[in-house]
């Protein structure tokens, strides 16, 4: 029925059928009625054209030989919710496409409530989802606070499933040795193949130690990034040199020019490079390294991968340049696990890593920021987690 013409509502009243004995909300079995409550209690059901819908019932108590006098388990509601079950898997569902708080504006609840419904559909998908057959992990930190709060966040990126499965408060040694020995447990940690991370040593020093038969993967991302910083170091340090000996500002608005790939240039940076190109600069011998260390990645044998890497490195040393050679450092260093691209098959990269990390940014950009570490946690795997749901009669994509 619908009351009041301000804010019409539809009721629908639930009788419990003649003869039936209640639930126990403790342990789940039926036994014999003890009395029922005084007042009927509603449970928010999805809306029609708009219009709020509310299930009527009065509750029962229960006289369990096993929990004592418990209220009745009714099966569109769980515990105290006063939500339907089915209407927050509704409201879970929208909340993956905007922000909660329009959520809950749009469908004429509290924030509160969006946010319990989120939870408790993360809640039920973390209990049911399965981490067998992980082959692939990503792992990265992404900041989410001021203050340089970093989170430590593990993907798998196999072919066929890419998933968030880990939001880990901290980038310490022992956050991400946690997650590996308890939550994944040492059966899933022997069927892991590869590993793609970034050069951060707490990171090499626990993947080493608890997935040793893994290659650890250190892609081209990380690497085109090292060295673009590495370039940008030797054309900001001359352009201040050029300044203070008087000369004429050639590398003057030319960042990018050095930075971004050539197909990738507009016609004016086109045009700047051409120009700066001209001129005998560290900044040009840098860029000149820069494009040919490209021909690396193209190999398909680590063997040749190899003998090319240590010929740049070479030249790159011979070039006098500081930031290309502590760059050369870093690739000597790193060299076994360089190679680990080539002994993967280049079928792993970070990239895949990075892409998901900036989702999770627009996540957090989207929600203007979270207060709580936990709120934010639920949130991330409720969006990237691919988890699974419960299973209603309707499905609302």
């Amino acid at each position: 029925m619908i009351e009041g013409s301000k804010h019409p509502r539809i009721i629908a009243e639930v009788q419990a059928r003649r003869g039936s004995k209640p639930q126990c909300s403790g342990c789940g079995k039926r036994s014999a009625g003890y009395d029922h409550m005084p007042d009927p209690r509603q449970f928010e059901f999805i809306a029609i054209f708009n219009i709020p819908v509310f299930l009527q019932y009065t509750m029962r108590r229960v006289d369990c030989p096993s929990c004592g006098v418990k209220v009745e388990q009714v099966p569109w509601a769980q515990g105290k919710h006063s939500c339907c079950d089915v209407f927050r898997h509704f409201l879970a569902t929208w909340a993956k496409r905007i922000s909660w708080k329009e959520t809950g504006e749009c469908f004429h609840v509290k924030w509160d409530t969006v946010r319990r419904s989120v939870q408790w559909v993360v809640a039920y998908g973390l209990k049911h989802r399965s981490l067998e057959g992980i082959e692939a992990l990503g792992v990265d930190e992404v900041a989410y606070s001021k203050g340089h709060k970093y989170m430590t966040l593990v993907y798998q990126i196999d072919a066929k499933h890419k998933r968030l499965i880990g939001v880990l408060r901290e980038r310490t040694t022992k956050t991400l040795k946690d997650f590996f020995t308890n939550d994944l447990g040492a059966n899933i940690c022997a069927q892991i193949k590869v590993v793609c991370s970034d050069m951060w040593r707490p990171y090499l020093k626990v993947i080493a130690e608890c997935l040793p038969d893994a290659l650890n993967v250190l892609d081209r991302f990380h690497i085109a990034k090292k060295l673009g910083e590495a370039v940008d170091q030797v054309r900001r340090e001359e352009t201040k040199q050029l300044h203070a000996d008087g000369y004429e500002p050639v590398l003057s608005n030319s960042r990018y020019c050095f930075l971004k790939r050539i197909e990738n240039l507009s016609d004016k940076q086109n045009l700047k490079l051409d120009e700066v190109l001209q001129y005998d600069l560290k900044s040009v011998r840098a860029y000149y390294l820069k494009e040919s260390f490209d021909a690396f990645w193209h190999y398909n044998s680590p063997q040749w991968a190899r003998w090319f890497l240590n010929k740049w490195c070479a030249r790159a040393m011979r070039s006098r340049l500081e930031p290309m050679k502590k760059f050369v450092r870093t690739l000597r260093n790193h060299e076994e696990l360089l190679m680990n691209y080539f002994k993967a098959g280049k079928g792993y990269s970070s990239g895949i890593v990075e892409g998901l990390n900036l989702k999770i940014n627009m996540g957090i950009r989207k929600a203007y920021g979270y207060r709580s570490f936990e709120i934010m946690k639920v949130a991330l795997l409720h969006q990237l987690g691919d988890l699974p749901e419960p299973e209603f009669t309707h499905r609302f994509c």
